[in-house]
């Protein structure tokens, strides 16, 4: 990044760590970590660190036919996944493909400087590559969590967050992070939720050349900024909602990454999201700010602060939530919504 932007903060680094430290320590800390050398003994790190081709063929060795969508980028982008311009569309398209075929091209085009975005993003590797895990131990995860892998060339994803804890592996090639806490949304610039590339709102401010006249206050995100340089072998922890830009840095990269949550929400939270837009969005300034009190209060300080003074059998809708009771909230929801 040249000036005027500083040097952005570094992501800490650990080594050495086993799944009681991860558990006790890290997570709960709620900031991003690299964990060097994490899966430096997977065979798959190993064959990447001989060649590209070496990798292709031993992931190969667990794939089973399955199409997947390849994503072909415009190459006037150059590989910065993102909108066309005026948000007249994405600029990139999604064809199905073998994923033989995408490392297939890949590889052919592995000498072109001027190539497209090509790229396979988030494929589950239970269905995709069906005994791939089993040669590659995760010590920090419940064997439950089953990973996903992304392959392609030098692609820029722009920022955006994820709903889940992310534990990102980098397999093949070199990876950039640049992560910025979730309470810094309001300096990202934000787009749409219902048009996005891949189900995810994305910040519209490019990283490496913003204009900081459109987009002042992103100058404060770079303050608040950290960056993580990764190596094969190499994995980034990623809290919840943490917002990351994510550059390959290689002609040929592969990560692995890893989702999780503790618990999962009863209704989709973008579904939540959208109710409260219509039911409170557009009240007056001093309704607004009783409802964000009420939320505050009811919602974010949780149960035992809110409502402690009641015996759980008397807090209504606001308890804790059962199965039956998320089932009666949900009819009333839907009641509601019908007669709108």
């Amino acid at each position: 990044m040249t000036p005027p932007f500083p040097p952005l903060a570094k992501v800490s680094e650990r080594r050495g760590v086993d799944a009681r430290v991860f558990r006790e320590e890290i997570a709960p800390a709620n900031q991003p970590v690299i964990l060097r050398g994490l899966v430096d003994s997977w065979p798959v790190v190993q064959h990447g660190r001989s060649s590209a081709q070496t990798a292709c063929e031993y992931l190969m060795r667990f794939y089973q036919g399955r199409l997947v969508p390849l994503l072909i980028g415009d190459p006037a982008a150059r590989r910065h996944l993102f909108y066309q311009e005026m948000m007249a569309g994405l600029n990139f398209e999604r064809r199905p493909a073998t994923i033989f075929d995408g490392m297939r091209l890949l590889l052919s085009q592995m000498g072109n400087a001027d190539a497209p975005a090509i790229y396979m993003e988030s494929l589950p590797v239970a269905d995709c590559l069906p005994g791939f895990t089993g040669e590659q131990a995760m010590p920090l995860l419940d064997g439950t969590i089953s990973p996903n892998v992304w392959i392609g060339n030098a692609v820029k994803v722009q920022t955006h967050y994820d709903l889940m804890r992310n534990l990102a592996c980098v397999v093949a090639g070199k990876r950039r992070f640049t992560l910025f806490p979730p309470e810094q949304l309001p300096n990202l610039y934000v787009g749409p939720l219902d048009f996005t590339p891949a189900g995810t709102p994305l910040s519209m401010v490019p990283l490496h050349d913003p204009d900081l006249a459109r987009y002042p206050r992103f100058q404060q995100a770079l303050e608040a900024a950290q960056v993580a340089d990764l190596e094969p072998g190499d994995a980034l922890y990623i809290p919840y909602a943490w917002w990351h830009h994510v550059e390959s840095l290689e002609p040929f990269n592969i990560l692995v990454n890893y989702w999780w949550t503790e618990k999962q929400a009863s209704v989709h939270n973008y579904d939540a999201l959208l109710h409260a837009v219509l039911a409170f969005r557009d009240l007056p300034a001093e309704q607004r700010r009783f409802w964000r009190g009420m939320f505050d209060h009811f919602v974010f300080e949780g149960a035992d602060e809110s409502l402690g003074h009641l015996a759980p059998e008397h807090r209504g809708h606001l308890g804790p939530i059962t199965p039956e009771k998320a089932a009666a909230i949900k009819a009333i929801l839907a009641q509601s919504l019908s007669r709108s």
